[in-house]
């Protein structure tokens, strides 16, 4: 069982950094076509947006920059702006995706309702100015932070290590010891306050969605929940950059053989053909596709385990399972307890228990 219920008087014991892959792996196969299909549209939209881009700048804007050698730098500059819009749009639509599964992953919990398509995609247009609003912001922070952190990172690291090994260069294999180790230890520190940061707003599209909270609101709620997830925020984040750096060497290394023995210089500096630029497009947009339901699997368990631990979710979970959901009550009264589910404008998806809801464990992975 992945998450015991505290009113049977034992102890409910946190999702590991191990059980959170290890689940989330679990549940990515069961359901495979299901998040292929909804984390197609984004990455389609992206993919034809990227390559209609670089058409565009192949094309129209630097129509003779395969045979001028002085534009190279400036079209690579021209496409890597384009790309990176491009993947801001499609970063900002895949988290208003995920709000939309989280919902419908929840809904599984409670009623054994199947993870769909057209139920996630219902529960983004239940809430999409919201969720369009939190999700630009998100990415913004995130892309900030992530800035800030890898430019602190250089010098955090560079400079202690140079220090290090300039004292102990007459000892060469202590210096080269002590510089990995310090600068390992470094980097993690970093790594840990950067994710402590990233994680005051990893659960915002599902506070809007599973508790239908405002985006300020869904902010100050995914706030409170920082502390419990860093660690395991990091675990998922080495897990799917390890998957994604396999995944583009095991795709992007046949492709550079094919291409060096069709005459084509990859480290020369001039302008990649345009099949080449294409199938690297293709495979990257392959891979967000196949690794975004993971951080959509993942946050969604972090979330339901985090308020588990610090909201005995559990049992909000079980009562409304058994008993259905709260009452709604006047505007103006205050209400101590919140519903397991809260609600959104779209009222097909209320709390109505099906006739065949399982009893099965918390989450269904047993």
């Amino acid at each position: 069982m992945l998450f015991s219920s505290t009113a049977s008087g034992k102890t409910v014991k946190s999702l590991g950094a191990g059980d959170l892959i290890d689940r989330t792996i679990r549940l990515y196969r069961r359901n495979f076509v299901v998040f292929m299909l909804i984390a197609a549209p984004p990455v389609v939209v992206g993919t034809l947006l990227a390559l209609g881009w670089s058409l565009l700048t192949r094309t129209v804007i630097f129509p003779d920059a395969a045979v001028a050698s002085s534009d190279t730098a400036t079209y690579y500059v021209t496409l890597v702006v384009g790309t990176v819009n491009v993947w801001f749009v499609e970063v900002v639509a895949t988290l208003v995706v995920m709000g939309g599964a989280s919902r419908n992953f929840v809904r599984n919990l409670l009623f054994d309702e199947p993870i769909s398509f057209r139920q996630t995609y219902a529960n983004c247009t239940s809430r999409i100015w919201s969720l369009l609003t939190a999700s630009v912001l998100i990415t913004i922070s995130v892309v900030i932070v992530g800035v800030i952190s890898l430019y602190v990172g250089l010098f955090a690291v560079s400079i202690p290590v140079f220090l290090l090994g300039f004292l102990l260069s007459g000892i060469p294999p202590l210096a080269v010891a002590v510089c990995v180790v310090v600068g390992l230890a470094i980097i993690y520190g970093i790594l840990w306050l950067t994710l402590l940061i990233v994680s005051r707003v990893a659960f915002v599209p599902q506070a809007i969605l599973v508790e239908g909270l405002g985006v300020g609101s869904a902010f100050a709620r995914s706030s409170s929940f920082s502390t419990w997830s860093v660690r395991r925020l990091m675990a998922l984040l080495v897990f799917t950059t390890v998957v994604t750096i396999a995944a583009l060497a095991i795709l992007y290394v046949p492709i550079a053989w094919f291409a060096w023995a069709n005459g084509v210089e990859l480290t020369d500096g001039e302008i990649l053909p345009l099949w080449v630029s294409v199938l690297y497009s293709l495979i990257g947009q392959l891979c967000f596709m196949l690794l975004s339901p993971i951080w959509m699997i993942g946050l969604s368990l972090l979330y339901v385990d985090t308020r588990i631990q610090s909201e005995a979710y559990d049992i909000e979970l079980l009562a409304t399972r058994r008993l259905g959901e709260i009452p709604d009550l006047p505007p103006d009264y205050f209400n101590p307890l919140q519903p397991a589910l809260g609600h959104t404008k779209n009222r097909t998806t209320a709390l109505v228990q099906p006739d065949n809801a399982a009893s099965h464990s918390m989450l269904g992975l047993e």
